[in-house]
């Protein structure tokens, strides 16, 4: 079985490198490694081209964010290899060596029937990095640190996630529009819509963010405050995606949120409360369609 890693990258050429020299070392042979360049400074482009052959260099135009990376990502793989599976990370994502023959252990135990394959995903100092904790189908269940049997979950991030070339096929691509945040959530439901998508605890990775902290409107720093507009606007879209009763609940969740806001002691509590309020109405009438890419292998 053969593999293409799609690592999306932006202005972050330290942590690259150690990206994908660990996809380089990695005990299964990546068949393939997709840098996308969201047009990053001159830096990158000089790293990445220097590389030659040893990667698929895919440099974009201009920033179309991590929902637009992953799309051009993923059309790449379909489009320009003929690989099985496609291994989708950011570039803060550093396997270790046995995260990859972990990963297609786990698609033997299922005989390749899955939506997505998703690893254990740990912040630096080996607790789960909490912004991708694993969310189990059963919701009151809380997969130990210590598991290793594979477990169903709802959804993952593109922080380590695994999908079979038929799947693609059959779903599209990510949508593009998303720019940033929720993009994950939404492609990875929509696989676990035809086949369930699991974790495989033994496939670690580690997510090297500057803190391990989850996103949250009501304490993020100022500065990161707009971006918060992607977040809720995408919401309302793959909320809506779950049906009425979960798209009502969405709703209620976003109320709590900025009831918080107030509670919380962080400057510019309005600005927070209009960025929430301008997501919501604007996820009202999101509609982004969803891309098919030429499958370059015939099923």
């Amino acid at each position: 079985m053969t593999v293409s890693a799609v690592v999306v990258t932006y202005n972050r050429l330290p942590m690259l490198k150690e990206v994908i020299a660990a996809l380089q070392n990695s005990d299964t042979k990546v068949n393939n490694i997709i840098i996308v360049d969201n047009n990053s400074e001159a830096d990158t482009r000089e790293y990445l081209t220097s590389l030659g052959s040893e990667i698929r260099y895919v440099r974009l135009p201009e920033n179309i964010g991590g929902a637009g990376g992953f799309n051009k990502g993923v059309r790449y793989f379909m489009e320009e290899t003929d690989d099985d599976y496609v291994w989708l990370m950011d570039d803060d994502t550093v396997p270790t060596p046995s995260a990859l023959t972990e990963l297609l252990e786990g698609a033997k135990k299922v005989n390749n029937q899955f939506g997505f394959l998703a690893s254990d995903v740990r912040w630096t100092d080996n607790t789960r990095a909490k912004m991708n904790l694993p969310f189990p189908i059963n919701r009151f269940k809380k997969i130990s640190l210590d598991a290793t049997e594979m477990e169903q979950l709802r959804n993952a991030t593109f922080v380590s996630v695994m999908f079979t070339r038929q799947i693609v096929a059959k779903i599209g691509l990510p949508v593009k529009e998303f720019f940033i945040w929720g993009d994950d959530i939404e492609y990875t439901e929509r696989a676990a819509r035809q086949l369930p998508g699991y974790m495989v605890p033994t496939s670690r990775i580690i997510h090297k963010m500057a803190q391990n902290v989850e996103s949250n409107v009501s304490l993020d720093s100022i500065n990161r405050v707009p971006r918060y507009f992607y977040a809720f606007r995408n919401r309302m879209y793959f909320s809506r995606n779950r049906g009425f009763v979960r798209f009502l609940r969405a709703h209620i969740r976003i109320a709590y949120e900025m009831l918080m806001i107030f509670f919380n002691g962080q400057p510019k509590k309005w600005l927070r409360v209009r960025m929430v309020i301008k997501g919501v109405v604007h996820g009202w009438f999101f509609h982004p369609s969803v891309e098919y890419a030429k499958n370059k292998v015939k099923e």
